[in-house]
């Protein structure tokens, strides 16, 4: 799977462009879509979904980016995903911290697209490797973040900590850098360009891990 990172511009601007060159999967950070308010869209007043669907169809691949969405005044981080012409859907944040203008979304998503199963983990989501963990129990070939401004280490540290726990490659997006983290816990890829691109092998790999408990007997009771 060709992975290609846009960590600078809009997509309006990337769809400007005449030479786009080919990929699997075309990822954009929070810079890709920005504010998108579902009134306007359904309004016609905006139409940013409707490009990164246009850009899907046109461009023969999976489009994802980061934005922050306005549901009748209520704000979340979210990330879209488009192929074929069509937004596959939304997903929001499922956390959300103090002092944040921004609310917890409600759940987490696996989009099936030619590029593979894509568990979508947004922005400070990272922070949780039980987000990455569920993404890859539900089946995700590899988790796409898109990320705001990874201003320290701590988007990579967490980054790695989550395709290790995980199981699977993990790729973060986020304003002037890109990141691949390995199912090993390895940084595979790493860029501060304004687009780069990477080729990634997906592959899954199980192994049987079992645990030595007490209690949970399974002795019958009659006692209720």
């Amino acid at each position: 799977m060709k992975v290609r990172f846009v960590t600078e511009g809009s997509l309006h601007e990337y769809v400007q462009r005449r030479a786009r060159p080919a990929c699997d999967l075309l990822f954009f950070g929070f810079n890709g879509l920005g504010d998108v308010d579902y009134r306007s869209e359904l309004a016609g007043e905006s139409s940013r979904l409707e490009e990164m669907a246009i850009l899907s169809r046109e461009c023969g691949c999976v489009v994802v980016s980061g934005c922050r969405t306005d549901s009748c005044g209520i704000r979340r981080k979210s990330c879209a995903v488009a192929e074929n012409g069509r937004i596959l859907g939304v997903a929001d944040r499922l956390h959300a911290f103090e002092a944040e203008e921004v609310s917890a979304g409600a759940h987490l998503k696996v989009y099936e697209t030619a590029a593979g199963r894509l568990g979508v983990c947004v922005a400070e989501d990272v922070y949780f490797p039980s987000v990455c963990e569920t993404l890859a129990l539900c089946d995700a070939d590899v988790i796409v973040c898109p990320f705001e401004a990874a201003e320290d280490s701590v988007p990579r540290l967490m980054l790695r900590a989550g395709a290790f726990v995980a199981g699977t490659e993990a790729c973060l997006c986020a304003s002037g850098l890109a990141m691949i983290a390995s199912r090993s816990g390895d940084m595979l890829f790493s860029a501060t360009k304004r687009e780069s691109e990477f080729e990634l092998s997906l592959s899954r790999e199980y192994r049987l891990c079992t645990v030595r408990t007490r209690g949970q007997a399974l002795a019958r009771r009659a006692d209720y």
